[in-house]
């Protein structure tokens, strides 16, 4: 999570432009790492900035999205032990203008924005499992 570098092994937006280009700079993980990605009309194009990370407690991200259309937010993923597993939880929040909350309420866009979110976690879990072994 800390390391921007390995996001395409389990976002569910990777799997939707295998060809998109990201580039990176800043910190190779860590507050400060940049991601930059412009891909199909899917993905769009933007930029992702860890703006707060401790490891195994927190991670904020703030995205900023150019294309398909103007979009700022802020990604929580907040880590919690139990036992030998952790749980993760993933929180997307910011402020929607016009035409964004015009999108919410047309296209559903929490619920989609929802199942993305479980689609990702679900994909995290099956790589960091892998990763155990």
């Amino acid at each position: 999570m800390n390391d921007l570098h390995k996001w395409d092994a389990w976002s569910p937006w990777a799997k939707l432009d295998p060809d998109a280009k990201i580039s990176f700079e800043g910190p190779e993980s860590g507050t400060g790492a940049i991601a930059h990605w412009t891909g199909n009309s899917q993905v769009g194009e933007g930029t992702m900035t860890l703006a707060e990370s401790r490891p195994n407690e927190l991670i904020k991200i703030k995205t900023d999205i150019a294309k398909p259309m103007e979009v700022s937010n802020t990604s929580e993923f907040n880590f919690k032990p139990e036992g030998d597993h952790t749980q993760v939880t993933w929180a997307v929040y910011g402020h929607q203008n016009f035409i964004g909350k015009a999108f919410c309420l047309v296209m559903n866009g929490k619920k989609m924005m929802g199942e993305m979110l479980d689609k990702g976690l679900a994909q995290l879990k099956t790589v960091a499992e892998a990763s155990k072994t």
